[in-house]
């Protein structure tokens, strides 16, 4: 391999050590240790604590507080510390666990990281910096060493303009003194200075997406810049000598492993129960159905839903199994609205349903444009900035203190304003006319064949074999104001974008005359007088918005009735999350409608916050159950999915998103100076990418607290590794593990745990330990305590 290359690489495998970080817009939550997965949990942290001097596991007064609070059983607990040759006594354990955060190993590069920032931001800016950085299309390594030579805090700046031109060159240069066997070691500790800026540049060089084909970044040469900067500045180069970590379990696994325990009990219990029952009573038809996001806020509003009539719910993957880049109608700007680990395939737009309304359309479009490119002129223009504040200076004292005194009444009034105005949903259409030539990277539209698949597929993986008279797709999207993190309370399977129009292309697919014919065909039959149509979930108020203008009036009196249903589970389910969140709970609507227009709100829902599930099952498994709202829910039905490739399908993309997810809100629970973003109060959001605290820096990487703490040092979020519960054959989960490596993977170093209730073996529960075995939880004594599957025993 040439030098050059082994330099690349060595570059990519020290990168590892820092989790990808997503656009602000477009927040992703990702699991910060993602490149540790391949290690056993605690060993992942242990390397981190070391590296990052982070902390890896709560603190022992959250662990104190969960065992008082009875959330942590005792025997659970004593049983993991003495098979770790620990003292049982919980008191002495939690004395004996040390709450000092271990020094980091990296080099002290202050000075460097305050000046790097300062131009990763201006280098890195989406669209809001209203003077961009000069030469960005040349990458940012030309472009670093162009302003380099002008900037006045950079001793010795012509050094760096001198610099060669290709950037490896230059990394040669500066470690000509270091043997080649520490070149990882340097590199690792220069790129984990920055972790926000690095994970944000990784993640845009590897999506190769509008940004980073304009203005081009690498690792590469951030590291040529970084390395002449360390010189320039004298700084360290080299981390610490490292000291070998600590592999043995410590006493904070133990006391996470027996807390998790103790709520997967709770869990499978009453799932195990069910499964006994399952297919007891005759199904009558409902009167809807409705297909939500997997989302644990879900959970909540289908309860809800499902107690106001004859209604059946489903979770399904938030992006509807559409891996689409969407366009909204005139949009100069497209997103994937799809999970981060699928790749987008079809580009999807929006156009007006008719020619009258493509012109009302429009006016009003155009009209809002010139509107808003006049105010901010007006606002920025040095001649007109002074006169338009002394003008127009009451006016907006006056809907200050409206937004500030009654948020609720003005969100009220710009909602009635918006129904009388033209919007995408009443007046806009998906386009799913396939055109392979359309003059986009991806092809326009969909063929009829791939329409039929996703239909088929959506049906498949839920099991869905009966219709009603009206089936809902309903996506979902948060409503803030002023919250530099609304994406992040967003749909994280559309990559942090409301789910909305996903939803709308799947309903526009299954109500095509031709896709119905061909799932015929396959054995799916869906009667004709169902109508599909789309919905949106407002997780901030449990306002659901139908989009019914294509239903037939031979439907009206059906919708109406749900309609005036959702309204009902509207109000019990916002009651109940103003409970969750301190508030009184007389009139919950009130509240959350308040949270969703109040722009002083720094805590207008809980997102995910609660997160410790995952059950892949009938609905009926956890219809009579008050998850409250801590679980994701994915429909499935082993009976019907006779070769399994619907589980895999599950097990491969929904149940490794929701790890991502419960590990972004783990970390950032535990330690959410390092992995998260500190207070929304302090933040100062740069460049449409990030957020600082203070005035510069690094970006922070995760959730701020106010997503995961009721007050100071009150964690409302139980920092807990994902269980999940499958509803299936053990023999065919082993045999998808088997065909799954990197999901077994996760399973053996403890990232997540798994529990299958088999329906074919008197509905027991088996935990998977690891290598494919398992441990009977509960079923008839003839089943040996540990066991391998039949297809492990043939090995």
């Amino acid at each position: 391999m040439s030098t050059n290359g082994a330099i690349e690489d060595c570059i990519d495998s020290a990168a590892e050590t820092v989790g990808a970080v997503w656009p602000l817009h477009s927040f992703v939550t990702a699991n910060p240790l993602a490149g540790f997965e391949d290690q056993p949990f605690h060993e992942a942290v242990g390397e981190v604590e070391a590296l990052l001097g982070a902390d890896g596991y709560p603190e022992p007064s959250v662990f104190r507080r969960a065992y008082e609070d009875g959330r942590i059983d005792t025997e659970a607990l004593e049983a993991n510390l003495a098979a770790h040759d620990y003292e049982t006594d919980p008191e002495a354990s939690l004395d004996a666990m040390d709450e000092s955060t271990t020094d980091s190993m990296l080099p002290e590069t202050e000075a460097v990281d305050t000046v790097l920032s300062k131009w990763l931001a201006a280098f890195l800016d989406e669209g809001r910096a209203a003077w961009p950085m000069p030469n960005r299309e040349a990458g940012f390594y030309d472009a670093f060493r162009n302003v380099a030579a002008r900037d006045g805090e950079i001793p010795n700046s012509d050094a760096i303009a001198d610099l060669p031109d290709d950037p490896r060159e230059a990394i040669r240069d500066a470690l000509a003194a270091h043997p080649t066997d520490e070149w990882r070691d340097i590199f690792e500790a220069q790129l984990a200075a920055l972790p926000g800026w690095t994970g944000l540049l990784k993640q845009r060089a590897a999506d190769e997406g509008v940004w980073q084909s304009a203005y081009p970044i690498t690792l590469t040469g951030y590291l040529a810049a970084r390395l002449a900067m360390v010189e320039a500045f004298d700084a360290t180069l080299a981390p610490e000598e490292a000291v070998e970590p600590d592999k043995s379990v410590p006493r904070g696994e133990c006391w996470l492993g027996a807390w998790e325990d103790s709520y997967r009990d709770e869990l499978v219990g009453p799932i195990t129960d069910a499964s006994e029952s399952l297919g007891e009573t005759d199904e009558e038809r409902p009167d809807a159905q409705l297909v939500f996001c997997i989302d644990t806020r879900s959970e909540i509003i289908r309860r809800r839903v499902e107690a106001t009539g004859t209604y059946e719910t489903n979770g399904y993957a938030g992006f509807f199994g559409i891996p689409m880049q969407y366009s909204g109608y005139n949009s100069s700007v497209s997103v994937d609205a799809c999970p981060p680990i699928v790749d987008a395939q079809h580009y999807v737009t929006e156009e007006p349903t008719d020619g009258e309304n493509e012109e009302s359309y429009d006016r009003w479009q155009a009209l809002l444009d010139t509107g808003k490119t006049a105010l901010k002129g007006l606002r920025s223009n040095a001649a007109t900035a002074f006169s338009f504040v002394e003008s127009t200076g009451v006016g907006y004292a006056g809907a200050l203190a409206a937004r500030t005194l009654v948020p609720g009444r003005v969100r009220g009034l710009l909602g009635a304003a918006g129904d009388r105005t033209p919007d995408d949903h009443t007046h806009c259409a998906p386009t799913l006319d396939h055109d392979s030539d359309a003059g986009h990277d991806l092809p326009q539209g969909l063929t009829l064949d791939e329409r039929v698949e996703y239909a088929a597929t959506a049906f498949e993986l839920m099991g869905i074999e009966a219709f009603g008279r009206l089936f809902v797709f309903t996506g979902h999207a948060s409503e803030t104001a002023n919250n530099p993190f609304d994406s992040s309370l967003d749909c994280g399977a559309c990559a942090g974008n409301p789910g909305g129009p996903s939803a709308r292309v799947l309903a526009t697919i299954c109500n095509d005359e031709a896709v119905r014919e061909r799932l015929a065909e396959r054995g799916i039959d869906v009667p004709d007088d169902t109508v599909f149509l789309a919905g949106q979930h407002n997780t901030t108020t449990d306002d659901i918005d139908l989009y019914a203008g294509d239903v037939p009036e031979s439907h009206a009196a059906d919708l109406a009735q749900l309609r005036d249903d959702l309204e009902t589970a509207r109000a019990t389910a916002a009651a109940e999350r103003a409970g969750d969140m301190g508030a009184a709970t007389s009139n919950g609507v009130a509240e959350t409608d308040r949270r969703a227009g109040d722009w002083a709100e720094t805590r207008p829902e809980w997102g995910l916050a609660g997160n410790a599930g995952f059950v892949i099952g009938p609905r009926e498994l956890t219809d009579g159950l008050d998850l409250d709202g801590r679980a994701f829910l994915h429909s499935y039905d082993w009976r019907t999915d006779t070769d399994g490739d619907a589980l895999e399908a599950i097990i491969g993309g929904p149940m490794v998103v929701t790890q991502w997810i419960n590990t972004q809100y783990y970390f950032a629970t535990v330690d959410n100076a390092v992995f998260g973003s500190g207070s929304k109060i302090t933040h100062n959001p740069v460049g449409n990418v990030g957020v600082y605290q203070g005035n510069g820096g690094d970006i922070m990487t995760g959730l701020p607290l106010q997503s995961l703490t009721a007050a100071d040092d009150e964690p409302y979020h139980q920092p807990l590794r994902l269980s999940t519960v499958i509803h299936a054959p053990v023999e065919r989960v082993t045999e998808i593990l088997r065909d799954n490596e990197a999901v077994a993977e996760l399973l053996d170093n403890d990232w997540l745990s798994l529990t299958v209730v088999d329906p074919l073996q008197d509905h027991a529960a088996f935990e998977y330990e690891s290598d494919f075995e398992w441990t009977l939880l509960s079923a008839d004594e003839s089943v040996p305590e540990q066991m391998p599957t039949p297809a492990a025993a043939d090995d």
